[in-house]
C-alpha cells in the first residue's frame, strides 16, 4: 500500500513536540507505534526516553530487553532509553514513604493498620501517577532527554490517568481533615507543585501532542473520537490520529476483499472525525512487530516486510475445539457466571456477546454486562429475547454508593461529622469502591441465571480482583454493614461450578504471553481458567491473499504454544468476513 508522503509516520516525526502520548483502544498498536517513533527519533540523533504507564505493559517483549522503573539503554539504538512504571512496585514504595517514618515509633498493630489502609487499588493508581507526574511535571527528571514518549494504557485507564491531576488537585484544595483513603494527605500535598506542572504540560500544545491510535474499525474509530473529545474537554487539544494496519487486497480473495471493505466502510462512517484530525497512515504488516529491525521498518513510506515462504509442516495446527462446544458445556449447567478476560483489543467483548446471544437463543435467561470503562457491549450484542444487556456505569454507581453511605454511616453523625464524611467520599477512590460493589452484585445473579461478564482489559480487571480484601476493609469502614454479595464474591469466583473464566487472546506473541501472565495471576488468586479462546485467526480463515497467508503461517507457533504448553482446553475462532455484531452475524463465530 502506497501512502502519500505527507501522511507517513516519518513526516509526523520531522518536528514533534517534547512530550508524545500514544493512546487508543486496546490492541490498535500503541506500543508498536510508540516504540517505532522512539527509535526513529533516536536515529535522527535525538535523546529519547520511552515510558510505559500501562499496568499490562509489553515494552519488554517488543524491544527485546528487560525493563525496570529506571531508564534502561536499548541495545542497537543509541540515545534511546526506556522504562516501565510498575504500579505494584510504585505502590510499595509509596506505602513505605508514608509508613516508614513511623517504624519504631508506633506499635506494630498501628503500622499494620496503616499498611492495610494503603493496600487498595486506589493507592496503586496514585502511586503510579506519582511517577508519571514526576516525569511530566518535574523538568529535572527528564532533563537528559530531548523527547519523552508515553505508551499509555487502554483508553479507559488513560482517561482516568490524564484526568487525575485535576481530580487530586481539587481533592487537596477542598480537604480539611488531613486524611484520606490514601492515608495522610501530607504525602499528596508535597506533590502539589508537581501535579500542577503536569496539568500545565498536558494542556500546552507547544510541549505535548496526544497521538490517538486507531485501526480502520468502527469500534476503534468511535473510541478514538470519544477519547479526542474527552481529552479536549480537560485541555489536551494538540491531537493527531494515526490509522494503523491499513490493508488493500492483492487479488479477488474473498477474505482479503472483506477485510478491505470493512476498513473502507469504517473510515467512511468516521469521515467527519477524520476530516478534523491531522492523520498519519501505517499499512498492515505481514509479521508481528517485535524487535528493533521490524520496528525500524514501520516508519518507512509504505515499505512492506517481505513475506517468508513457509513449508507444509509449518502449516499444521494442533487440535482445538470450537466456540460452540464451549457453549454446549455452559448450557448444561443451566446457570452461572462466564467471564471473558485478556489483553485489550483481543475481542473479549465480541466473544462475550456471542456466548450470551447463543445461550439466549437456546432458551437461557442471560444477563450480559461489562466492567470495562470503554464499553461497546450493547452495540456488539444487539437484541434477542431472553437477554438483558447492561453496563456498570461508574457515575451512576458512585452516586448510589455515596447516598447509601450517607444514609447509613452518616445517619447518626452531627453536621460536622457528616461534612467530614462527605469530604472523604469526594476522594477519587470512592468510584473504584462503587464499581467493585456493582461487579459483586452482578456476579451474584449467577445463582439463578446466566451472567456473561465482558471484563475490562487485564490491568484493570486484576486491580478489581486482587483488591477484594482491601475493598472489604474499606466498605466495612464506611458502611454499617457489608453486602452479602461482597462477602461471597471471592468464593464464587473460585468455584469452578459457579464461575467459568475464558482467557481470550489473539494468535500473536504479545497477547499470548500477556494472557499467560494473566492466567498465572488468576491461579495465584485460586481462580482456574475454564478454557482459552484464540480469536481472529487468519490461519483458520481460508484466505489465499499472500499477506494474510503469511500472517496466518506466523500464527501457528503461538497457537501451538497455547495448546501444548499453556491451556488445558483451547477454542480457535477464525477471522470472519462480516463484522460480528448483532445476533445473526455473531453466528459466524460458531461455524466449524
Amino acid at each position: 500500500m502506497n501512502i502519500p508522503a505527507e501522511q507517513t509516520l516519518t513526516r509526523f516525526l520531522d518536528a514533534p513536540t517534547r512530550f508524545l502520548f500514544f493512546t487508543g483502544k486496546g490492541g490498535v498498536g500503541k506500543t508498536s507505534l510508540a516504540c517505532a517513533s522512539a527509535i526513529a527519533l533516536a536515529d535522527q540523533g535525538k535523546r529519547v526516553l520511552l515510558v510505559s504507564t500501562d499496568p499490562a505493559s509489553n515494552l519488554d517483549e517488543v524491544l527485546g530487553v528487560s525493563l525496570t522503573s529506571k531508564p534502561t539503554a536499548i541495545a542497537g539504538v543509541p540515545r534511546l532509553a526506556a522504562l516501565n512504571i510498575d504500579p505494584a512496585a510504585a505502590a510499595m514504595a509509596y506505602r513505605e514513604k508514608l509508613v516508614g517514618p513511623y517504624r519504631g515509633k508506633l506499635p506494630d498493630a498501628i503500622l499494620r493498620g496503616m499498611e492495610e489502609q494503603l493496600s487498595g487499588a486506589c493507592t496503586m493508581e496514585i502511586a503510579a501517577f506519582d511517577e508519571f507526574s514526576r516525569l511530566l511535571g518535574q523538568p529535572e527528571a527528564t532533563a537528559d532527554f530531548n523527547h519523552v514518549l508515553f505508551d499509555t494504557a487502554p483508553t479507559g485507564h488513560t482517561l482516568r490517568l490524564l484526568s487525575l491531576p485535576r481530580a487530586w488537585t481539587g481533592f487537596l484544595e477542598s480537604s480539611t481533615t488531613g486524611n484520606s483513603c490514601l492515608g495522610p494527605l501530607s504525602g499528596l500535598e508535597k506533590q502539589r507543585v508537581v501535579y500542577e506542572n503536569a496539568v500545565a504540560s498536558l494542556a500546552d500544545g507547544e510541549r505535548t501532542t496526544l497521538v490517538l491510535v486507531s485501526r480502520a474499525q468502527r469500534a476503534a474509530l468511535a473510541e478514538a473520537e470519544r477519547t479526542s473529545d474527552e481529552l479536549a474537554a480537560i485541555g489536551v487539544r494538540n491531537q493527531r490520529l494515526i490509522l494503523n494496519g491499513l490493508f488493500a487486497a492483492a487479488d479477488a480473495d474473498p477474505v482479503a476483499l472483506a477485510l478491505q471493505r470493512r476498513g473502507a466502510e469504517a473510515l467512511a462512517a468516521a469521515g467527519a472525525f477524520l476530516n478534523r484530525m491531522r492523520v498519519s497512515k501505517v499499512p498492515l504488516r505481514s509479521k508481528n512487530l517485535v524487535g528493533i529491525p521490524a520496528l525500524r521498518a514501520l516508519t518507512g513510506n509504505g515499505v512492506q516486510l517481505e513475506p517468508t515462504h513457509v513449508g507444509a509442516d509449518d502449516e499444521k495446527l494442533p487440535a482445538t475445539v470450537t466456540l460452540a462446544s464451549l457453549v454446549d458445556d455452559f448450557a448444561k449447567a443451566g446457570r452461572g457466571v462466564i467471564m471473558t478476560m485478556g489483553k485489550g483489543g483481543v475481542g473479549k467483548t465480541t466473544i462475550a456477546a456471542a456466548i450470551a446471544t447463543e445461550l439466549a437463543r437456546r432458551g437461557g435467561q442471560v444477563h450480559l454486562s461489562t466492567t470495562d470503562p470503554a464499553a461497546h457491549i450493547a452495540a456488539a450484542a444487539g437484541k434477542i429475547p431472553g437477554m438483558q444487556v447492561s453496563r456498570i456505569d461508574p457515575q451512576v454507581e458512585t452516586q448510589a454508593y455515596v447516598e447509601q453511605v450517607m444514609a447509613t454511616a452518616g445517619n447518626n453523625l452531627d453536621a460536622n461529622g457528616r461534612a467530614l464524611l462527605e469530604e472523604d467520599l469526594r476522594s477519587p477512590c470512592t468510584e473504584e469502591i462503587a464499581v467493585f460493589r456493582a461487579f459483586a452484585r452482578t456476579v451474584a445473579e449467577g445463582k439463578d441465571a446466566f451472567v456473561v461478564l465482558d471484563t475490562a482489559p487485564t490491568g484493570h480487571t486484576l486491580l478489581l480482583l486482587d483488591a477484594t480484601e482491601s475493598y472489604h476493609r474499606e466498605i466495612a469502614r464506611k458502611a454499617s454493614d457489608m453486602p452479602e454479595e461482597v462477602r461471597e464474591l471471592l468464593p464464587r469466583l473460585r468455584d469452578a461450578d459457579y464461575t467459568r473464566v475464558l482467557v481470550v487472546t489473539l494468535p500473536e506473541a504479545t497477547p499470548v504471553h500477556e494472557a499467560a501472565m494473566l492466567q498465572a495471576d488468576l491461579r495465584r488468586a485460586q481462580i482456574e481458567p475454564f478454557a482459552w479462546v484464540i480469536n481472529q485467526s487468519f490461519a483458520g480463515s481460508g484466505s489465499q491473499d499472500p499477506l494474510l497467508v503469511t500472517r496466518g503461517h506466523g500464527e501457528a507457533q503461538y497457537i501451538r504454544e497455547v495448546v501444548e504448553k499453556i491451556s488445558q482446553r483451547t477454542a480457535l475462532v477464525p477471522w470472519v468476513t462480516e463484522v460480528p455484531t448483532g445476533p445473526e452475524r455473531l453466528q459466524q463465530l460458531f461455524k466449524p
